[in-house]
């Protein structure tokens, strides 16, 4: 807690030193729930969760910020309290007039991995060409404040080169290279006279590489295609392609034509790399028509081929300024499901009050011969805006199914937005 309330300090007065401009949000939240530990035994709880945006800004240089603090206004669990540093590092843009720096912890996106790194990117954009690079230490679990003990093992690097030199064409080409710390552990084994012995087992690192590219072509207001595809550098074999369309018929006429092939993702060296699996396709459409300005009606159908059997999805919905409302049938290896869901929201007094309320219905079962579940849920709350700066938010969840009978969960959340010029 008293890191948490120091860090904002420290760059709230390194902000009127230095900087021209601090901006961000702060919020706070309170979410209770009942947790069932056996039958019959349960425990309340009631959670508080602090987020902090913060950046602060001198001419292209910035300080940017994202952390979140957790903890137990009742019953205490073996994790709290505790700091979560989403993001934290310094931002030097036009560096050359062509380059953008950072340093610190930050996120990466690639078409195969994503996640959180501590460590340096630089962006360079030179006429129709990007190039993107970043190299760091994995965070650790629960993304904590601190930095890996192993940059050697524990890191991730990439790079990606796009352009649009051709006409209606976007082209890009990227690398990543993910790869873990090795888990060391002490296990019981027999030496060779047969007594037992506790021995250090020492594992090979475990590692995600893909080599990714991708090819859009577009013309506005009529027609999008985008072809993209992962390969497995490790396993020397394609990841993952995607197919991707839509195409505008008329001004109020859409339709939309995908195909999907997915291998699992699996760690190089990992224990699961020893199973045999199998990849997956999926075929889909999806069409949407413009009934009037405020109504739009949309379906979709979805085909997932496995090597011996397969599973299908159909849904069709309803959507206007004030409700959407949807029905979704699964059937076949994934499961049987039939789904009704309505939502509804609604602003009055130019934003000042918005309630909202969501309800869902579910049928399911697990196959064709399987016991049918139901489930019920009910989502009802208010957000209210004063002021541009500050709204509340408050929410009701209910949910009804055989594992959580009457299961209520309130959400309380006070949002405050600020700009401050020095």
């Amino acid at each position: 807690m008293k890191i948490f309330i120091v860090i904002p300090f420290l760059i709230f007065f390194s902000a009127q030193l230095f900087a021209q401009n601090l901006n961000g949000r702060l919020s706070s939240s309170v979410y209770s729930f009942e947790r069932f530990d056996t039958v019959g035994s349960s425990t309340n709880f009631t959670r508080g969760y602090q987020t902090m945006n913060l950046n602060f800004t001198e001419g292209d240089f910035s300080l940017r910020s994202a952390m979140n603090f957790e903890h137990s206004y009742t019953s205490d669990l073996d994790i709290d309290p505790r700091l979560r540093v989403y993001n934290l590092f310094l931002e030097a843009r036009k560096v050359l007039d062509v380059m953008t720096l950072r340093i610190g912890r930050q996120t990466f996106f690639a078409s195969s991995l994503s996640g959180l790194y501590d460590g340096a990117s630089i962006n360079v954009k030179y006429g129709n060409f990007t190039l993107s690079s970043y190299y760091g230490g994995n965070v650790p679990a629960f993304q904590k404040f601190e930095l890996t003990d192993d940059f050697n093992t524990d890191y991730v690097y990439g790079a990606k080169v796009s352009s649009n030199i051709i006409n209606n064409f976007d082209l890009s080409l990227s690398f990543v290279n993910k790869n873990f710390k090795p888990q060391e552990y002490f296990a019981v084994r027999l030496d060779e006279n047969l007594f037992s012995d506790t021995i250090l087992v020492k594992r090979k690192s475990n590692q995600f590489k893909y080599a990714s590219g991708a090819i859009t072509y577009s013309l506005p207001n009529q027609l999008r295609v985008t072809l993209a595809a992962d390969y497995d550098i490790n396993f020397k074999k394609t990841s993952k392609v995607e197919f991707d369309s839509r195409v505008d018929l008329t001004d109020d006429l859409g339709l939309n034509l995908f195909y999907f092939f997915r291998e699992p993702r699996i760690r190089y060296n990992s224990y699961f790399a020893i199973f045999r699996v199998e990849n997956s396709q999926e075929y889909g459409a999806g069409v949407d028509y413009k009934i009037t300005d405020d109504i739009i009606a949309q379906g979709n159908y979805g085909y997932v081929k496995y090597k011996d059997d397969n599973s299908q999805r159909i849904s069709v919905g309803l959507i206007t300024d004030m409700v959407s409302a949807s029905y979704s049938k699964n059937f076949g290896y994934a499961g049987e499901l039939d789904d009704i869901s309505v939502l509804c929201n609604y602003s009055f007094n130019d934003g000042f009050v918005t309630p909202s309320l969501g309800i869902s219905y579910t049928n399911y079962k697990m196959d064709e011969d399987a016991p049918e579940n139901k489930a019920t849920t009910i989502i009802a709350g208010t957000n209210i805006r004063p002021w541009r700066m500050l709204s509340f938010d408050t929410q009701i969840h209910y949910v009804n199914n055989k594992i959580y009978n009457n299961d209520y969960r309130f959400f309380l959340k006070l949002n405050y937005w600020f700009n401050t010029n020095f």
